[in-house]
């Protein structure tokens, strides 16, 4: 008989006991299936002997740190596309834009109420799933010109070159928040997470710019706002860039 509605599987990586065991305990009474690790090493034997929906992983580990793990998943394997929460102990702002441009999914700083991290978790989960599942979420190599959707962006110029040639110029802010998407392509962020991307510590987080600034990079790119198709909208959480990136050689750049 095959088994439907399984519950989700949680990973969490911390190297305190105590916390392992408090936030198992917790979401395991909340419905999902959970398994603890101490550090990278057990963190690798678990994925290999478990199908993982999520993991929860402590930014300080003995060994691998939580961001040095992070970007290993991301580079390649069968959990590039496997959920990264970070657990941050300082909660600063360096921490949790390094987490995310390693390509973790979400962070929280510690101390935390287990409850919020249930919602993070959901949140996180219900993210993954608005896409299918055929989509590479892992973040793309810099290069000097990355190619997506008959656009090119160039790096170097900070300007993106259209299908027919002709250059358009970007503000600072257009051209940091394309180079999140494309460095994250096919993979929903949420507006917080974009404004950490985008803006560090000058962000607000009752600052809903980046909304306007998505409309003005549609407008760049010739993206119909009714029916997107480069930048897409996923209702309650936020943009997709919803095309593949490459980059672009040398030699194909007037091709």
């Amino acid at each position: 008989m095959i088994m439907t509605n399984a519950p989700d599987h949680i990973l969490i990586v911390d190297d305190d006991r105590e916390i392992r065991t408090l936030l198992a305990d917790y979401l395991e009474k909340q419905g999902l299936r959970c398994t603890t690790a101490a550090d990278g090493r057990e963190m690798k034997t678990a994925l290999d002997r478990h199908r993982v929906d999520l993991i929860v992983l402590d930014l300080m580990l003995p060994g691998e740190d939580g961001l040095t793990l992070c970007r290993n998943l991301r580079a390649a394997g069968p959990h590039v596309n496997t959920p990264v929460l970070m657990l941050t102990a300082r909660g600063e702002d360096m921490d949790r834009i390094l987490g995310l441009e390693m390509g973790a999914d979400d962070y929280l700083p510690k101390p935390f109420v287990p409850r919020e991290l249930l919602a993070r978790i959901r949140a996180i989960l219900r993210r993954a799933r608005a896409l299918p599942p055929n989509l590479d979420a892992a973040p793309v190599q810099h290069a000097s010109e990355l190619g997506f959707a008959h656009w090119r962006l160039n790096t170097v110029g900070r300007h993106l070159v259209g299908p027919d040639g002709t250059i358009v110029p970007l503000s600072g802010a257009e051209y940091r928040l394309l180079s999140v998407f494309l460095s994250h392509p096919q993979r929903v962020l949420n507006r917080d997470q974009l404004m950490e991307l985008t803006q560090g510590r000058e962000a607000d987080v009752f600052d809903r710019s980046i909304d306007l600034l998505v409309s003005r990079l549609r407008q760049r790119l010739g993206d119909n706002a009714r029916e997107p198709e480069i930048i897409k909208t996923v209702r309650n959480e936020g943009y997709v860039l919803a095309c593949a990136v490459t980059p672009v050689a040398p030699d194909d750049e007037a091709s």
